[in-house]
């Protein structure tokens, strides 16, 4: 199995709304894939709690059966579409992708 975990900051405002906001909005995008995607095996979206200088806004946490599922969920249309909103209100992003035993 894969885990993909990617985290964002975010612009204290983008798209005309406030960092909270597009918090939010960011969180529902990600989470209106799982339907759509038949290669999402779990995906968990959480947003930062705690904040500080180090602290990450908005994290993703998907599972996927093989690297193919993860490849086939990254060329996926509604996970384009997502990642043009996304990249509207983020301001960093991080990634990693590992196999889990």
């Amino acid at each position: 199995m894969i885990r993909h975990i990617v985290m964002w900051t975010l612009k204290e405002s983008a798209d005309g709304k406030p960092k909270a906001q597009n918090a939010v909005r960011m969180r529902d995008a990600l989470e209106g894939m799982r339907p759509r995607i038949p290669e999402i095996l779990r995906l968990e979206v959480g947003l930062n709690a705690v904040q500080g200088p180090e602290a990450f806004d908005v994290v993703l946490v998907a599972d996927f059966a093989t690297r193919d599922d993860l490849e086939r969920y990254q060329a996926h249309p509604a996970h384009e579409q997502v990642k043009v909103f996304v990249r509207t209100v983020r301001e960093t992003r991080a990634v990693v992708d590992y196999e889990v035993p």
